[in-house]
């Protein structure tokens, strides 16, 4: 089982869901409004090694790690 993230089309809600990853593609009713009309999004991952600080990482190839963030970094995002 792992998590993935989930945004819903016509609420515009996110949220996370554990699930198999057979299912992770598959249909999932959105918990705000009910709509089957959502899609998974890109997972944040955080990895940290020995002396390093921790690096985001979005997957996306650069810009703000947040993707409901409007801020160029994470340190001046405030999450």
């Amino acid at each position: 089982m792992a998590i993935y993230e989930y945004r819903c089309d016509d609420c515009g809600a996110q949220f996370e869901a554990r699930r198999a990853m057979r299912d992770a593609d598959s249909p999932i009713e959105c918990p705000e409004c009910g709509s089957m009309h959502t899609r998974r999004g890109l997972s944040l991952f955080f990895s940290r090694s020995a002396g390093e600080k921790a690096r985001v990482s979005a997957g996306n190839g650069g810009g703000s790690a947040c993707a409901s963030c409007s801020a160029s970094s994470c340190a001046s995002c405030g999450h």
